[in-house]
């Protein structure tokens, strides 16, 4: 038998297979699903992020949105995905944290379903109210809102959303009735807002930026740990004295059973793109901060602590859904 032929049949299988998952991604595109709508504050991280990341990996990256249901539908599609990593997810506070609380029963397991790659960014929101309230700062809404209780309304879109978890927190820890009002679309919801059909909102950034720098809304507070880059004299909850923090995230997520060199090479070709100093600078300005988890197993410990930390949040809220 030649010699060739030889080496050939006496080279073993798994270090071929392993040589391919090595070489991924060799063909494209890889599909991300956004478990939102176009345009909405994961929409518009993922693009950017991924963006980077393609070039990174030289495979395109196409964004795909699967809204509905909470993000369970679009976050099905990825746990159900073959684990290659032509298939990725956004994962975000609802999708791998909330949800398991506030759903009765789930598509998928946000743990055993997903293998987590990379946290990307928190997205604190700014607290609006409209400008006929006759309120100007957090304290005297506070004191607004306890003299009139059941009449203050706040929006989000959906149980489970990050705004819909600020105002749950807010008012549990302030002691406030507030009347929670689900929308479909942000969009009616900012309206309804000027139009003081609704008294408060807890929204993202770049969802309310423009409004609150023309002067349609007023922005009083901050969610997060420290005041947003782009609204810099707005305090934050706690610098008002509502000592809570409300932040919403996105991050990336595989089907679960990925192999383990493709989750490694997304991790760190993710957290190179969030280095990138123009980057920062475009997340920072649409009220994204990059928040690149240091491994695979810091982002899993993260999702399990926003899992633990808003379950009681949830369940004194009473919202559930089927």
């Amino acid at each position: 038998m030649p010699l060739s032929r030889r080496l050939l049949l006496a080279t073993p299988l798994l270090p071929l297979a392993a040589q391919a998952q090595d070489a991924w991604p060799m063909r494209g595109p890889i599909r991300f699903i956004v478990p939102g709508p176009a345009g909405g504050a994961g929409d518009v991280t993922a693009r950017l992020v991924m963006e980077r990341v393609s070039g990174r990996i030289g495979q395109q990256i196409v964004i795909e949105n699967r809204p509905g249901a909470g993000t369970n539908i679009g976050m099905t599609v990825v746990a159900r995905a073959a684990p290659d990593g032509y298939v990725l997810g956004l994962a975000s506070i609802a999708s791998n944290a909330v949800n398991r609380t506030l759903y009765r029963s789930l598509p998928f397991d946000p743990v055993a379903d997903f293998a987590p790659v990379s946290l990307m960014a928190v997205v604190p929101n700014l607290m609006v109210i409209p400008p006929a309230l006759p309120v100007t700062n957090l304290a005297e809404f506070v004191a607004y809102a306890r003299a009139r209780p059941g009449q203050i309304n706040f929006g989000s879109v959906g149980a489970g959303s990050s705004q819909h978890l600020a105002g749950a927190q807010f008012a549990q820890a302030t002691g406030i009735e507030l009347t929670h009002i689900p929308y479909n679309a942000g969009g009616q919801m900012n309206t309804d807002l000027i139009e003081n059909r609704i008294q408060v909102l807890f929204q993202s950034v770049s969802a309310v930026a423009e409004l609150a720098r023309s002067g349609r809304v007023r922005a009083i507070a901050a969610t997060g740990t420290e005041r947003i880059p782009a609204f810099p004299d707005v305090p934050t909850l706690r610098e008002g004295g509502v000592d809570i923090v409300s932040t919403g995230w996105f991050g990336v997520v595989a089907p679960a059973q990925t192999p383990e060199p493709i989750l490694e090479r997304l991790h760190r070709e993710t957290v190179a793109a969030l280095a990138e100093p123009d980057l920062q600078a475009r997340l920072s300005a649409g009220g994204s901060l990059p928040r690149p988890s240091p491994s695979r197993a810091d982002f899993a410990r993260f999702m399990a602590e926003e899992t633990a930390r808003w379950a009681p949040v949830v369940r004194a809220s009473g919202a559930s859904v089927d």
